[in-house]
C-alpha cells in the first residue's frame, strides 16, 4: 500500500461523500421529502464514501497497485 494509493482513495472517498450528500439534499428538496434530516443525509453520504474506499482498495488489486482506478496499469 503506497502513499499514492492512500491519497487516491482518500480523494475519491471524500468527493463521493460530498456528491452523495448534495444529491440527497437536492433530491429530497425536489421530491418534497422534508423529513430527510441532516443526520440521514450524512449517513447516506457516509455509506457511499465507505463503498468508495472498499472499491478503491479492491481496484488496486486488479489494475495499477498504486491507483484506486479499475483501469489497467498504463505503460510508462
Amino acid at each position: 500500500m503506497t502513499r499514492r494509493l492512500l491519497l487516491d482513495v482518500a480523494e475519491r472517498a471524500s468527493l463521493t461523500f460530498v456528491q452523495a450528500f448534495l444529491s440527497v439534499w437536492v433530491v429530497s428538496s425536489w421530491a418534497d421529502l422534508t423529513d430527510v434530516g441532516l443526520a440521514q443525509r450524512a449517513a447516506v453520504a457516509g455509506v457511499a464514501a465507505a463503498l468508495a474506499v472498499v472499491k478503491g482498495f479492491a481496484a488496486s488489486r486488479v489494475g495499477d497497485p498504486a491507483s484506486a482506478a479499475l483501469l489497467p496499469r498504463r505503460a510508462e
